[in-house]
């Protein structure tokens, strides 16, 4: 997640939040209701059940090893007419390994597939069969098979585009945290081209991206799967489409996982929940300046998180005057950094490309933030997936008034990112495809199995409060808080005691009773020079 007015396009709003389905096969509320998506819904899983998936080798340009095994699943477009156009998801597995100690006396039983999302809108989880490989998944690996897929519009899956990719990923770019009038109406200009360019590249098709159709395939593939019931486990805006699916299928779930919960409050989605997205990230963006502040002795940026905020300013400044390498402007430094607030595990690469670069070695810092010409088209189908599903999803503010008044309030207080995920947003003002009502997440009492909702403290992406709103709303759901802690997506991660709760409820169902709270994990190490300039670019 990088949202509402207080109209609403009628073509594409639904209201759904009365609908229930049983698994296929049986009776169901979807059989009788008068919502054509239901009864598509039902259709399309009945035909994967049949179907299946025939799994064999991954193509290619997957990039996956021998080990995991591809598959496509067959879903409609539109599922008000699943004997119209269909589309192909791509879906990646192993098996599982079986492999494992025996914990509390029981032996590592077969409990089917575990399904995941990392988020997005726009992600891929088709590497997720790979995480077997790490200690901290060997457990889990052993009882399920692990399935990742590339939702619509993403990857191989039907993908779309809205701009010439070259001209997305164009570099070097500014970055104004508080930018003049003449930047906003330039800003304004690039917005309105890149909503119309959705629809000229990708077609009317582009209405059906949305996390109601999200939900709807994540059923068709449990069907496909050959699973009664979905395991599922979702990350950041895997958790919204997985509560929309647990809302409109409660009795098709078995387990779900919610790590780094999104708010799914329908007065958030997604105009309000970005600003307050922007808002976390300033504490977060402190929190690395803090950390940084704390080894000045190794790093020489500044003993406190006011000294390093001049050190970085005066990077930014150099930047905007001339470029590192000719790629790297302060828009790409501050794309940089702000995965600093995403994940704690970039702080020593971060700081060390800072100092470097300061002391005359651009290198590190080009190396971490210039972009890829290789990676631009995956970047802007990301993107153009994000934006397609976001725009979708719910009303935004039309007049760029309200727009400019909100962010310019906020960027008093919270300037590091308020603009420029404002500019990631913008096109969604002038989207020209029909809006959807947000679906009133909720379960009633006794409806819904018991889920576990993972989630840091201090959680800039996804913040806390979202955690909070979801447990309140699906009832029977239990909250695992890392306190103290900020990273985004803690399962499967270096915390133990999270970690152990996952892994104890996937693995036997067992919960704590209705909160938990576990120790935040041990900040990173601070690295400098070659060691730090050598780990990973992107997460």
């Amino acid at each position: 997640m990088r949202a509402a007015a207080a109209l609403y396009g009628t073509a594409g709003s639904l209201v759904l939040t009365a609908l229930v389905a049983a698994p296929t096969g049986s009776a169901s509320a979807a059989d009788t209701s008068p919502y054509p998506e239901a009864r598509g819904t039902l259709v399309a899983a009945q035909r994967a059940t049949t179907a299946g998936i025939r799994f064999g080798a991954c193509p290619a340009a997957e990039g996956l090893p021998p080990s995991v095994r591809c598959g496509t699943v067959s879903v409609p477009l539109d599922y008000a007419r699943p004997d119209g156009k269909q589309i192909k998801l791509t879906v990646s597995r192993t098996k599982a390994t079986r492999k494992a100690e025996p914990r509390r006396g029981k032996a590592v039983r077969r409990q089917g597939a575990l399904v995941f999302n990392p988020g997005g809108p726009g992600g891929s989880g088709m590497y997720f069969p790979m995480v077997g490989m790490l200690p901290e998944w060997k457990r889990i690996a052993a009882a399920y098979d692990l399935v990742g897929y590339a939702p619509r519009g993403v990857g191989r899956s039907a993908p779309i585009s809205c701009q010439d990719p070259k001209e997305f990923a164009k570099a070097p770019s500014q970055s104004p945290t508080h930018p003049d009038a003449a930047y906003k109406l330039k800003r304004i200009k690039q917005a309105k081209a890149y909503a119309q360019g959705c629809v000229e590249r990708s077609g009317k098709a582009v209405q059906h991206y949305t996390s109601l159709n999200n939900a709807r395939d994540l059923d068709v593939l449990r069907a496909a799967l050959g699973e009664k019931k979905l395991t599922f486990m979702g990350a950041s805006y895997g958790t919204y489409f997985g509560a929309v699916y647990a809302t409109l299928f409660p009795s098709h779930v078995r387990r779900m996982v919610f790590d780094s919960a999104v708010n799914p409050d329908p007065a958030q989605i997604w105009y309000r929940n970005n600003l307050d997205q922007s808002a976390a990230f300033e504490h977060r963006w402190g929190d690395f300046r803090t950390w940084v502040a704390k080894h000045d002795k190794t790093y020489h940026l500044g003993k406190t998180p006011e000294a390093v905020m001049r050190s970085y300013e005066k990077v930014r400044d150099k930047l905007a005057a001339k470029p590192a390498g000719g790629k790297v402007g302060p828009g790409q430094l501050q794309s940089a950094y702000l995965q600093a607030g995403y994940y704690d595990d970039y702080w020593p690469a971060r700081a060390s490309a800072l100092s470097a670069y300061l002391k005359g070695n651009p290198k590190p810092l080009i190396e971490q933030a210039a972009p890829e010409p290789k990676g631009a088209k995956e970047q802007e189908n990301g993107n153009a997936v994000y934006t397609a599903v976001e725009c979708n999803d719910a009303s935004w503010p039309t007049d760029f008034g309200t727009w400019n008044r909100d962010n310019s309030r906020l960027a008093r207080s919270a300037p590091f990112e308020t603009w420029d995920n404002a500019w990631m947003n913008l096109p969604c003002a002038y989207w020209p495809a029909p809006r959807q009502r947000p679906v009133d997440v909720r379960t009633e009492e006794g409806a819904l199995a018991p889920t576990l909702i993972l989630a840091a403290e201090r959680d800039a992406a996804t913040p806390y409060a979202g955690a909070e709103e979801l447990h309140r709303r699906l009832r029977g759901s239990v909250l695992v808080t890392e306190r103290d802690a900020g990273t985004h997506g803690i399962g499967g991660g270096p915390n133990q005691c999270v970690n152990g709760h996952m892994e104890a409820y996937l693995l036997e169902g067992r919960l704590p009773v209705r909160r938990a709270a576990c120790a935040p994990h041990k900040e990173p190490e601070p690295l400098s020079g070659e060691r730090a300039a050598a780990l990973p670019k992107e997460h």
